[in-house]
């Protein structure tokens, strides 16, 4: 299928052997008017305030919050109205305030995604997501519905990060340093 995989003909290359295409990563980012420390505290501790459960979480109208473990090897998890929590990963990184990079299981296979926390100014911070490892899918996984139909596919997971980012500056920006 196009897109799949190519063959490696260059020089040193194994002369024929079969390798995934790339598939590239998604990237988002937004500013936020306030400082970086701020911005990430407000943004790692008010996720359950403004990340859109609906439609963007495992358990539906079941799920109530969702919560990020400060440290490495901590996890981001959605809790549910009955107290049942459903992982979504772990963090691999934990560099307040700077990043954090965490394993993403809310794909058919694993995939990563990094939060970067960029100063721009004394009162303006950009914040990045780069959501990566779609090479670990099928084709017909990465056509998988998500939050919205298509997946990564349809571009169903670059419109999720940038509404879940929109929807951070509000909350943050509102919210006193």
């Amino acid at each position: 299928m196009p897109g799949e995989r190519r063959v490696d003909e260059s020089p040193g290359g194994g002369g024929g052997s079969v390798l995934p295409l790339r598939r590239p990563p998604i990237r988002q980012s937004t500013t936020v008017r306030s400082d970086l420390d701020h911005v990430f505290t407000t943004f790692v501790r008010t996720i359950g305030v403004w990340w859109p459960l609906q439609p963007m979480s495992i358990g539906g109208g079941r799920a109530r919050t969702v919560t990020i473990d400060e440290y490495t090897g901590g996890r981001v998890f959605e809790t549910w109205d009955d107290g049942t929590t459903a992982e979504w990963g772990r963090l691999a990184v934990w560099e307040p305030p700077n990043r954090f990079v965490m394993s993403w299981l809310n794909t058919p296979e694993p995939t990563e995604v990094e939060l970067a926390f960029t100063s721009l100014g004394p009162a303006l911070t950009r914040v990045s997501v780069e959501h990566r490892g779609w090479e670990r899918l099928s084709e017909d996984q990465l056509r998988e519905d998500c939050a919205a139909p298509g997946g990564y596919s349809s571009g169903a997971y670059s419109g999720g990060w940038a509404a879940a980012l929109a929807a951070s500056v509000a909350v943050i920006e509102s919210t006193p340093t």
